[in-house]
């Protein structure tokens, strides 16, 4: 399909640099079919059945923005995706200073060897020194805002908590999972007294999210791997959340890429644990999801392309252009959305 089918046209004004406050204090649109109704995202118990299950994705951002100098080069990195023990490979700004072999030095006893280049320009960072890497980059790096944030405002000390959801538990997204920003306690508590099930799966987000699709077509886009997990106790109680009839509604673009990376064809999810590069776009079958709570996305973006594979293009289009009339907040600070296919 043509990129440019997936355009539209979003005053800046409408891109959110701060969460609302409360979290879920945030306005969410219910897409049901091609109904559409402004909700909050307190509702979300009240729209769902108690048969039904949501799927967080737990994984937690490190700081992987990091700002260094080789010789008198600035370079900043962002991390994207872990290779080894000390080894990220890394989106690299002024790359064109860096050589294979140079050391990078990101301040306060953090130092890094570029090691190689990958077909797409990111660079192998081979961390020096014994102390985890996590340590050092808790000592050096910042939250990895997105660029649509990051090109606005300065990071500060409040995106150390505002980018992080509740769930976070496993070290290594360099990129929330930013449909579950807008959970606290007390939406939690509800949604346990409502009877609604909450699972949850790992899966690392990487940098690639905030890539621009390049291509003309999208079957010339080559998505970036993610690395994620699903266990077998949790692969079994979604199936047998599913057999007794009840839906799995992800949160998140994230959690519903990794349920159908692990899908087999009739729709059972099974364990899983490795990358995922799942691209999904309009004529894909979905296997395992039933519905999704996500955010508002980028034009032209992989995240439009889903949103639009599971409601429709027509429908996902009409929705944007509501919400934009009703001045929803858009992007990873913005508002929701609750999108139930008809179909499913």
């Amino acid at each position: 399909m043509k990129v440019d089918l997936f355009d539209f046209d979003l005053p800046p004004e409408r891109i959110a640099l701060r969460p609302a406050r409360p979290r879920d204090a945030a306005r969410m649109l219910l897409v049901r079919g091609e109904e559409m109704v402004d909700k909050g995202v307190l509702d979300l118990p009240d729209l769902l059945d108690p048969r039904d299950v949501l799927v967080f994705n737990d994984t937690r951002v490190i700081p992987a923005q990091l700002e260094g100098k080789r010789g008198e080069a600035r370079i900043g990195a962002t991390l994207h995706k872990r290779k080894g023990l000390r080894s990220w490979w890394a989106f690299v700004r002024n790359a064109k200073r860096v050589r294979d072999g140079d050391r990078i030095d990101f301040g306060k006893g953090v130092t890094a060897i570029a090691e190689r280049r990958d077909e797409a320009g990111a660079i192998l960072l081979d961390f020096e020194g014994e102390e985890p890497v996590e340590i050092l980059l808790e000592r050096a790096g910042t939250m990895p805002l997105p660029p649509y944030i990051a090109s606005k405002r300065g990071t500060d000390e409040k995106d150390r908590d505002d980018y992080q959801t509740i769930f976070a538990q496993q070290d290594g997204a360099v990129a929330a999972p930013t449909a579950s920003l807008h959970f606290t306690d007390r939406l939690v508590k509800a949604i346990d007294d409502a009877g609604i099930a909450r699972e949850t799966l790992t899966l690392h987000v990487g940098a690639g999210t905030f890539l621009p699709v390049k291509a003309d077509d999208t079957e010339d886009h080559r998505m970036h791997s993610e690395w994620g997990r699903i266990d077998q106790a949790t692969a079994d109680r979604l199936n047998a959340a599913r057999q007794s009839g009840g839906r799995l509604i992800a949160v998140g673009t994230t959690a519903l890429r990794l349920l159908e990376s692990a899908a087999d064809e009739d729709g059972r999810i099974h364990p899983f644990e490795g990358d995922t590069d799942i691209f999904i776009t309009p004529g894909y079958r979905f296997r395992a999801v039933d519905g999704l709570m996500t955010n508002f996305h980028l034009p032209k973006s992989t995240l439009f392309m889903l949103v639009s594979a599971l409601m429709g293009l027509d429908v996902m289009k009409a929705a944007y252009a509501h919400a934009i009339e009703h001045r929803y907040r858009f992007y990873s600070y913005g508002d929701s959305s609750l999108l139930l296919p008809a179909s499913r």
